[in-house]
């Protein structure tokens, strides 16, 4: 397995302990758990939200491994390596700062991730 596969089955199994954090309570019901995520709030919305933002993460980044290993680039470029482990320490700094409330730099965290799959595609062309 190459490190942009490891990392992106990281980023695949991501969203789970976000949304573990958000039903961990007494209060969970898994006879309607949507309408119990739909209501929560303080740490356990935040962390349902950083749970749906994984998801969204997940597809930009799967298609920049795509690309990158058409490219030939995926397992044997140390720019595709770099890339796809700061997109999954970004992803995990992102919902940590999600969870904690700090949206600014939480934001900040976003845009490196970003910035790291469009990277990914540039990288992959040359």
């Amino acid at each position: 397995m190459t490190i942009p596969h490891l990392c992106l089955l990281i980023v695949v199994v991501l969203p789970f302990p976000w949304i573990m954090l958000a039903k961990v309570s007494k209060r969970y019901d898994n006879a309607v758990p949507r309408a119990y995520l739909a209501g929560l709030q303080g740490w356990r919305g935040r962390a349902h939200a950083a749970h749906q933002n994984a998801w969204e993460a997940l597809a930009m980044f799967t298609a920049a491994i795509v690309v990158a290993g058409q490219a030939g680039g995926s397992g044997s470029s140390p720019w595709i390596n770099w890339l796809a482990i700061t997109f999954v320490v970004a992803r995990v700094l992102h919902g940590v700062l999600y969870v904690a409330n700090l949206a600014s730099l939480r934001s900040l965290v976003w845009f490196v991730g970003v910035a790291c799959v469009v990277s990914m595609f540039f990288v992959s062309v040359n």
